[in-house]
């Protein structure tokens, strides 16, 4: 069983000597660990710092993709190289090298297919007040999209097996975290959470600019990734309120005419007309989001069995 730990880098090479020098040489029930590195169009030579350390793999993007892409442009990579288990940890040295074997251990067991990193947020020390209570609001809110308990959502500390890496699909530009969450939970694949340990940050985080930065994009992330996955859920929720608005102005207007002054909430027969308009055809947008949704698994699935058949037929053909 094959191992590969793939970091993603984007100007890294201060601090990818210390994080590669934590990494585990040698795993419990794995037979080869090895290293993998991202270089998303770095401009500081962090890619020649990673062949200097012995990394085994190294990817150059063309120019700074994101996150997203790099994490799986990563999993692809790994994947073609023959990874039985996908561990991604930060090049920032945010993880202990040592806890990789706590991400490892329930998939080795097969008592998973996904295994995050819990950082336990509300004792990790160089975390604000504010810091903590923004991750636990954002864990809680993909909890409910996911349909899972979800202890730390934005932990990019996870491992994969081979299966839940060929079925991860990340359409966002911006994070992985938060989006391969509620794929998983749509799709049910069974997911752990094991207690980690983090270190002070080396450097400010690059996904959040600013609070503002990061609540626009994550916002738009769950949304987008909610109603990707569970469409007819969310449209059906907007539109049972559009209609409950709707019901109740005209239940106000309809007491108001049969005592005799409905001549002076014309205005409210209005708006109740538009909300129980926009509340039906929410339910039909519902409606057809849930039909293409099934397409959607369909184009998934077959997916999957192009990149499962591509990786074998490339097995084959190596000596």
């Amino acid at each position: 069983m094959k191992c590969i730990i793939q970091i993603p880098c984007f100007n890294e090479a201060r601090t990818l000597p210390q994080t590669v020098a934590d990494l585990p040489r040698s795993l419990d029930g794995i037979d080869s660990v090895e290293y993998l590195v991202i270089d998303d169009g770095s401009s500081d030579g962090t890619a020649e710092v990673a062949a200097a350390l012995g990394v085994q793999h190294v990817v150059r993007l063309p120019h700074n993709m994101g996150l997203a892409r790099a994490f799986m442009a990563g999993l692809d990579a790994c994947l073609s190289r023959g990874a039985d288990i996908i561990v991604n940890t930060d090049a920032d040295n945010q993880y202990y090298g040592e806890d990789i074997a706590r991400l490892v251990a329930p998939i080795v067991a097969g008592k998973a297919q996904i295994v995050v990193g819990d950082r336990q947020v509300s004792a990790v020390e160089h975390f604000s007040p504010f810091k903590r209570t923004l991750q636990r609001l954002g864990s809680w809110t993909i909890s409910r999209a996911a349909g899972m308990d979800v202890p730390d959502a934005t932990s990019g500390f996870r491992a994969f097996t081979r299966e839940a890496a060929l079925h991860t699909v990340v359409l966002s530009s911006y994070s992985y975290t938060l989006e391969t969450l509620i794929q998983a939970g749509a799709r049910r694949t069974p997911v752990a959470y094991v207690p980690v340990r983090t270190n002070p940050p080396l450097r400010p985080s690059r996904l959040m600019h600013n609070l503002t930065h990061y609540l626009v994009n994550s916002t738009v992330t769950i949304v987008r990734a909610y109603t990707l996955y569970r469409p007819l859920r969310a449209f059906t929720l907007i539109g049972s309120l559009l209609l409950a608005g709707g019901l109740l102005i005209s239940a106000r207007f309809l007491y108001f005419y049969l005592s005799g002054s409905g001549s002076g909430h014309v205005q409210s027969l209005i708006l109740a007309s538009v909300l129980l308009v926009a509340g039906f055809q929410t339910l039909l947008i519902g409606l057809v989001a849930d039909l293409i949704s099934s397409n959607r698994k369909l184009m998934e699935e077959t997916l999957y069995r192009q990149r499962r058949s591509e990786l074998n037929e490339a097995g084959r053909e190596q000596p």
